[in-house]
């Protein structure tokens, strides 16, 4: 059986379509393109508007090409802090200069930029927002990761796409309050994500809000943060509030149980997966009996 397969020297161009895929955090695809089907439902008026070419386009992109350039720019410029970080050893693999990486990431970020005469205007500001702030998060001068607070403040990009996709259908700007609700949400996410590597960022110097906070004022964050984004929602809808109000229970019931911090950050794919399809088929209803 083993005398069949091929050495990896043999698949020059599989290996690192392979890698790049892994690098692309596959459990975490849904971050980025979850978003984008929100924006869509919302802002459809008919079925035509979710299946127009810009939709496609939008949720294609967000998908994978997205996430290779928001991970691997972070992976090429966090090598050394990885070394020390248990989480690359499987799940999300270690970069270890291979030369394709800021070639894939050049082009996933140039991608946009090529669309952007055939998306409509108003989804501009926002695919500058991911853009910048996903280089800014990581790539020096500005690498907002090293700075506490600014780490948090900038996953706000995150919900770029989101809104990107609700400006390109609609032809006009998300409301305030779904805009605020949802950067809070991405704080409080982007935070509660950060408490696995704690120990690994002060080994390696780095400063985070979680490094600042320690622990439990961690949690606290997360769920003031998670608390005012459930709260905003609110006041555009309640069953939005009791919605999002799933995530600070969530941080209290860590906090106050023997459940490993590292074991629940996994969680956190499925759980944002229901979510995200509850507040799309809230759209999709619209669209549909509205």
């Amino acid at each position: 059986m083993t005398a069949n397969r091929r050495p990896s020297s043999d698949r020059p161009l599989l290996d690192p379509l392979a890698y790049l895929l892994k690098l692309s955090r596959p459990r975490f695809w849904l971050y980025l393109a979850g978003p984008v089907l929100v924006g869509i439902a919302y802002a459809a008026e008919n079925v035509g508007d979710l299946l127009s070419p810009t939709a496609i386009v939008l949720v294609a992109y967000f998908l994978i090409p997205a996430n290779v350039f928001l991970y691997g720019i972070n992976d090429v410029y966090d090598r050394e802090i990885d070394a020390e970080n248990p989480k690359k050893e499987d799940r999300e693999g270690r970069y270890e200069g291979q030369r394709f990486v800021p070639v894939a990431v050049v082009a996933c970020a140039l991608v946009p930029l090529v669309l952007l005469p055939w998306l409509p205007a108003p989804s501009w500001p926002w695919i500058a927002v991911f853009l910048l702030l996903g280089a800014g998060y990581s790539a020096p001068p500005l690498r907002f990761k090293t700075t506490p607070l600014l780490d948090s403040i900038s996953n706000g990009l995150y919900i770029a796409p989101g809104a990107a996709a609700y400006a390109a259908i609609s032809g006009s700007q998300p409301p305030l309050l779904a805009l605020a609700g949802a950067w809070l949400w991405a704080m409080g996410m982007h935070t509660f994500s950060a408490v696995p590597d704690i120990e690994p960022d002060r080994r390696a110097g780095i400063r985070t809000t979680a490094t600042v906070l320690g622990k439990r004022r961690t949690y606290a964050y997360c769920v003031a943060c998670w608390l005012a984004a459930a709260l905003a929602f609110g006041a555009l809808d309640y069953r939005l509030g009791l919605l999002l109000g799933i995530y600070p229970l969530f941080v209290l019931g860590v906090a106050t149980s023997s459940v490993a911090v590292s074991r629940a950050y996994w969680w956190f794919p499925a759980i944002n997966t229901v979510v995200g399809m509850a507040l799309t088929m809230g759209g999709l209803w619209g669209v549909f009996y509205g």
